[in-house]
């Protein structure tokens, strides 16, 4: 395992990317949670847009993520370089803070720091959550995740190899823990004492605010349980999701996404204006 995510092609990881989404997309077909009035198509198409500039600042910034492993590595640099491991110790705790540190840490920031979650709430506008949705974030926010990342790496002390397993699991969890799928509530329910389930990530999306700055982790759900922020609802079906300001259908478009960001800015200078005359 070791060797193969050391040296871990990019078609490979693009393949293990896809290859999950498209299990889950048939899955989502055959045994929906929820019916929606929209295309799949059309939605599935908004959403891989922002997939597609996810990857370019990526790739763009993978250079300080590789830069900062190989550092950790050589220099034994780090939380977990402070006294010997042994290797399958290491590669838990490397998990674990990675997800804690470049998921669920950046996840409440963005929900808490105002010009932050400018960002983030156009991964909240969607009004029809499946797995494809765990692909929607602006470019921006894709910025910030790539930093926490570098900062988690530096800090623990994380080989290239282990980044490269987190990412791949940090993936197929995003899109397992979005998808529109069905599970038995006592399937769902146990893992997710574990794991984030598909319900109980239902509940982040919510329209309801209490229950939106809820549930913020990515795979594992030990975080939320641990922070006090795990919400559970019984019937997930119940939940309307998006923002109640961005009902309109413009706000499922590409371009107006792009643009919401900079809508708050513009209404806000305008107030002050208009204080000042």
């Amino acid at each position: 395992m070791v060797t193969f995510f050391e040296h871990i092609p990019s078609i490979y990881r693009t393949a293990i990317l896809m290859s999950g989404l498209m299990l889950l997309w048939i899955m989502e077909g055959m045994a929906p949670r929820f019916r929606f009035g929209q295309s799949r198509y059309k939605h599935a198409g908004t959403n891989l847009f922002f997939t597609l500039t996810t990857v370019i600042v990526n790739t763009g910034l993978a250079f300080l993520i590789v830069k900062a492993s190989q550092w950790t590595s050589a220099h034994r640099f780090g939380l977990l370089y402070l006294t010997a491991l042994p290797l399958w110790l290491h590669t838990i705790l490397a998990l674990l803070m990675l997800d804690f540190i470049g998921a669920w840490l950046i996840h409440w920031v963005q929900h808490k720091t105002g010009w932050m979650w400018q960002f983030h709430k156009i991964h909240h506008i969607d009004t029809q959550i499946d797995a494809t949705t765990a692909l929607r974030h602006h470019p921006v926010e894709s910025l910030f995740r790539v930093i926490a990342l570098f900062v988690a790496i530096i800090a623990m002390g994380v080989p290239f190899w282990m980044v490269m397993l987190y990412q791949s699991l940090s993936a197929f969890m995003s899109q397992f823990n979005h998808a529109n799928i069905h599970l038995p509530k006592w399937l769902d329910n146990g893992l997710s004492w574990v794991i984030v389930s598909p319900d109980m990530h239902k509940v982040h999306h919510s329209h309801y605010q209490p229950q939106t700055d809820a549930n913020y982790a990515n795979i594992f759900s030990i975080w939320d349980r641990l922070f006090g922020t795990f919400v559970k609802v019984p019937d997930t079906l119940s939940i309307r999701y998006g923002l109640d300001e961005y009902q309109d259908a413009r706000y499922q478009e590409i371009g107006t996404l792009l643009k919401v960001p900079w809508e708050h800015a513009a209404v806000m200078e305008e107030n002050v204006s208009s204080q000042h005359k």
